[in-house]
């Protein structure tokens, strides 16, 4: 029974990193106190609370831009989906390529630095079901029904959607999709189902340029950033090429011959078609670079903008119709090139990423309706309930109302509409000298501002300790450019021309947010305007845009060639895009905005994540809306959990103007001191403390076949004990089935003796054209004998028949390699054990770590590294105290994003493990030993294999190369014991290698 008593959260119920299993109760006004112990079904709409009177209830659901509460539906697919996968995680897989298993395992190993989330792995895991084993598995209904809703909506097209929440890392996702096709084709090239060619699509330059990410040659890619690949699984991906667009260039463009073009046009004397390049044509301008390649798998991000609009059957009529037009011409152009792409190359799939993978405005299906080929869901509560993103307060009461009445900051639009002008600066001719004739609009802005002020003040606080510290920010969206620009002068201050010709400057409402002193106009403005749709779309920004804020504009270029020097100047559309960008980022052109005032809605994929006050003074009309406007306020800061509940502490934002809510939030929380970010990277300055390391594919050896044995020790066992005996089956139509464990209570130790030799004959004893060593047989058996007659230990009413099946006989099939390999080397003195190093960067250093870390630091002295990160409260910084006071040690590093890993084998399965420190050592006859420190609490199988293999693997490899210098490893349980088991592995040589 959940208890929330223990929880030091109010809303965050589950950890991040495993499936979730709990999930708040809704009723029809919203989410509910009451827990429920399962995972959150997929649901086909977001309850929203209704109104608490049946006057404004009505009001709210006949108005324009709000919406009552919507019927919660489930979406069978998806959840029939989820059943399945949750019953193949826990059988391990089956029916996957090697490759998408250990890919799968690596992601999930509990001892990875740079964790990724249950709903990351969770993508993966559908896609691979869906491409590899659904069919294989007898589930072919999911393909079907796919291949049935993409003949609906996307006839000619393969498209799977994938609904994961702002924040959640659909980014990360992208990379692990590219890793795990290219992978899968460089060791499988005649398996069609995959591929190494990629195209992306963005719905923006912005969003564009952030995805560079993908390319593995990139100095940023996600996939050692994030690593998504062992190393050297990344020299495979190399291999992969990667075509990232904005959907902009997908547009037809006027066919260069046709200089007279819009003269003929304007005549009538030619057709504008025939103006256009064909779209074979725009498809060898775009796709150029994957043309060669025999398929490719794109990736739509940001995919709700791409569909093949309806017929309607109601027309829209005023804004809603320019609206609806705006967005279906966006989605024919993309979906237009996706078709043309699809003629010229063989498409394997389309892969949909977006938080809200709904139909628009006038797209001819119902406004918010879900794609029908959604094939997997981590929706907003999802996230919310996580952990992952921030949680957005909205107004729930104020003293102006009666109790049940709804708070009109709430759905601000309804009660400010009729005070604003109705359209935008190049279409109306409102009167911008008039200012703005809001008072319920001033007041919206006026109370978040004074939240604001607090969080401020915090942060004020915060940054005489850590000038790094970024401020918090409000942004505003408004629903076109007149009023934007309104707003953006009652906040921040603009200047006007007197009728004498005098310029006078009007002052900012909001202190913080001004960008004029009453005289000047300030060095460093504090808000930025910005019409983030013209931007993104390439185009030149408009002459009018640039007069109105040719100053800030001005301003920002001196700025840029300040801080750039020698450099080139960006175009205004770069600049002000690196501005948006960088808002709050200390060093960047954007450090000193804390407000933003967009025009229509904020670009997605704006990943700023210092956003904590939010008004939106627009319509809201459906769900989809809501979630995106609040989706730009949602990143978190910091994304540490807490030791002893394994749940991440809570972030909030402020929102007021959108209409969604999630549950009833009573009272007002203080603002939280921002957390701090820390830039963890090597200093030039401490060149001597750089230590080198090898990196280390795996091991190559050569065993003397005449005579194989094995030297099995303690961590060689196999312990089976607590396995079923019998095992309940339920499906969902049908009886019940009781089976019992009979085959393999009746598997003899004779006949699992003969399963594991052939096994380990087929797994490690193949000769070079793939036949397998079938004479060694017998001296495999003779091993294989002493192994499961000494070294496995039955408890309970366990039977020899488990050690033939699942982890039980992967793991004995390691354990039994090691050993023989171990004895091997232990016997010869010329067939030494060798490292294979990684083709193209066989050395990794000190010199490359840089990242940003929100947890607790401490500074180093004796590292090449400014700081020592702390994973858990104490033992990094005590370890990392204990050396910086050991005149023995010359140097050293925490191998955290270090890129340093020694593979390993477990059940089967190659890993990656990831030691604790590096430390240079002078030894006392004066010589230099590179020491690996392990600190380890309890003795587990995973941990007993991953020393075991660096002791008996990697240090003899690494040392047999003789050119990396000598390396030891020391095992260390006790951190207050650090100096004097070195001192003791000092004084013997390590001659064990570990302590």
């Amino acid at each position: 029974m959940y208890n929330p008593a223990m929880a030091k959260t109010t809303f965050i119920l589950n950890t991040p990193y495993v499936e979730p299993i709990y999930h708040f109760k809704s009723d029809d006004r919203g989410l509910t106190p009451e827990i429920n112990e399962f995972r959150r079904p997929s649901s086909f709409y977001i309850p929203v609370p209704k109104a608490k009177t049946k006057n404004k209830q009505m009001e709210l659901n006949v108005a324009e831009g709000a919406y009552g509460s919507e019927i919660q539906r489930d979406n069978i697919f998806i959840n029939r989906i989820r059943e399945k996968l949750s019953e193949w995680r826990k059988q391990n897989y089956p029916g996957l390529t090697k490759t998408s298993r250990d890919l799968l395992f690596y992601w999930s190993d509990e001892g990875r630095t740079n964790k990724l989330f249950f709903c990351q792995i969770e993508a993966l895991e559908t896609l691979m079901h869906i491409t590899e084993v659904a069919e294989k598995l007898g589930e072919g209904w999911i393909i079907n029904e796919i291949r049935q809703k993409n003949i609906d909506a996307n006839p000619g097209l393969y498209r799977l959607a994938f609904k994961m929440a702002t924040g959640s890392g659909k980014t990360v996702v992208m990379a692990m999709m590219i890793a795990y096709n290219t992978l899968n084709k460089i060791r499988y090239p005649m398996d069609t189902r995959f591929t190494d060619a990629f195209v992306v699509v963005t719905p923006g330059i912005t969003i564009r340029d952030r995805l560079n990410v993908l390319l593995p040659n990139d100095l940023h890619n996600y996939y050692l950033q994030r690593d998504i690949v062992s190393f050297q699984d990344f020299d495979l991906l190399q291999q992969a090429v990667v075509r990232i667009v904005n959907f902009q260039q997908l547009e037809l463009r006027n066919n260069p011959r046709y200089q007279m073009g819009s003269v003929l046009k304007a005549s009538g004397l030619i057709d504008e078609a025939a103006i256009k390049e064909t779209p074979s044509s725009m498809v060898n301008r775009v796709f150029k670079s994957v043309l060669g390649k025999p398929r490719v798998l794109v990736l739509n991000d940001e995919a709700h903008h791409c569909y093949r609009e309806k017929p309607m059957e109601a027309k829209l009529t005023g804004d809603d119709r320019e609206e609806a037009d705006k967005n279906n011409k966006a989605a024919r152009v993309w979906i237009s090139g996706l078709e043309a792409l699809a003629k010229k190359i063989e498409v394997n799939a389309i892969v949909d990423l977006s938080a809200t993978p709904y139909f628009l405005r006038g797209s001819g299906y119902p406004e918010g309706e879900l794609f029908s080929w959604v094939v997997s869901d981590f929706s907003l509560l999802d996230a919310l309930e996580c952990g992952i993103v921030k949680i957005p307060r909205l107004p729930v009461s104020a003293d102006n109302i009666t109790e049940n009445d709804e708070p009109e900051f709430r759905n601000l639009w309804l009660n400010v509409r009729d005070d604003l002008p109705k359209k935008g600066l190049r279409k109306g001719d409102y009167d911008l000298t008039k200012g703005l004739q809001s008072t319920k609009l001033e007041e919206a802005l006026l109370s978040l501002y004074r939240s604001y002020e607090k969080y401020h003040q915090v942060y004020e606080e915060s940054k005489r300790n850590n000038p790094d510290t970024m401020p918090p920010v409000m942004i505003v969206v408004c629903n076109n450019t007149t009023v934007s620009e309104l707003v953006y002068r009652w906040i921040a201050g603009y200047e006007h021309e007197l009728p004498s010709g005098k310029v006078k400057f009007e002052k900012g409402n909001l202190e913080i947010f001004r960008n004029e002193d009453g005289v000047n106009f300030l060095d460093k403005p504090n808000s930025l305007i910005i019409d983030s749709e013209q931007l993104e779309s390439g185009e030149k920004i408009d002459d009018d845009f640039k007069r109105i804020f040719a100053k800030e504009i001005e301003d920002f270029h001196k700025e840029y060639r300040k801080r750039f020097p020698g450099r080139d100047d960006p175009t205004d559309e770069e600049l002000l895009r690196e501005v948006m960008n960088t808002v709050g980022k200390p060093g960047k052109l954007g450090e000193n905005i804390k407000c933003v005032v967009s025009v229509s809605m904020l670009t997605e994929g704006w990943d700023v994540n210092t956003v904590t006050h939010i008004l939106g003074l627009r319509a809201f009309s459906t769900q989809l809306l809501c979630e995106q406007v609040v989706g730009r306020a949602l990143r978190r800061i910091d994304y540490s959990v807490d030791e002893e509940t394994g749940l991440m502490g809570e972030e909030y934002a402020e929102v007021y103007g959108v209409p969604f809510s999630f549950l009833r939030v009573e009272g007002e929380a203080g603002p939280q001191p921002p957390k701090v970010i820390h830039r963890v990277h090597s200093l030039p300055e401490r060149e001597q403390y750089k230590i080198i390391f090898p990196r280390v594919h795996g091991y190559r050896y050569e065993l003397n076949e005449e005579s194989l044995a094995a030297h099995f020790t303690e961590d060689s066992r196999t312990i089976i004990e607590n396995e079923p005996t019998q095992v309940t089956l339920e499906g969902m139509i049908g009886e019940e089935v009781t089976e019992t464990m009979e085959k393999i209570k009746e598997r003899r130790q004779g006949e699992v003796i003969a399963r594991l030799s052939e096994a380990l004959l087929k797994r490690y004893y193949s000769a070079a054209d793939g036949q397998e060593k079938y004479w060694l047989f017998p001296q495999i058996k003779r091993i294989v004998e002493e192994y499961v007659t000494k070294y496995v230990v039955l408890k309970d009413k366990m039977v020899i028949g488990y050690l033939s099946v699942g982890e039980y006989f992967a793991g004995a099939l390691t354990k039994i390699q090691h050993a023989i390999i171990a004895e091997n080397i232990s016997r010869t003195d010329n067939k030494k054990i060798l490292p294979i190093l990684a083709p193209y960067d066989s050395e990794g250093s000190t010199q490359y770590v840089d990242f940003l870390t929100t947890k607790a630091i401490r500074e180093t002295v004796k590292s090449h590294i400014n700081y020592v990160v702390a994973d858990t409260e104490e033992w990094e910084q005590g370890v990392a105290k204990k050396l910086e006071d050991m005149p023995e040690v010359l140097a050293y590093v925490k191998n955290q994003n270090l890129g340093f890993t020694i593979p390993y084998e477990y059940e089967g399965i190659s890993r990656q493990y990831i030691t604790d420190f590096i430390v240079k050592l002078q030894m006392p006859e004066k010589s230099v030993l590179n020491l690996l420190i392990e600190v380890t609490g309890l003795k587990k199988d995973k941990k007993a294999t991953k020393v075991k293999t660096a002791r008996e693997m990697w240090i003899p490899a690494v040392n047999n190369a003789e050119r990396f210098g000598k390396w030891a490893i020391i095992e260390i349980q006790d951190i207050h014991e650090t100096q004097q088991l070195i001192r003791a592995g000092m004084a013997q040589g390590f001659k064990n290698n570990v302590h």
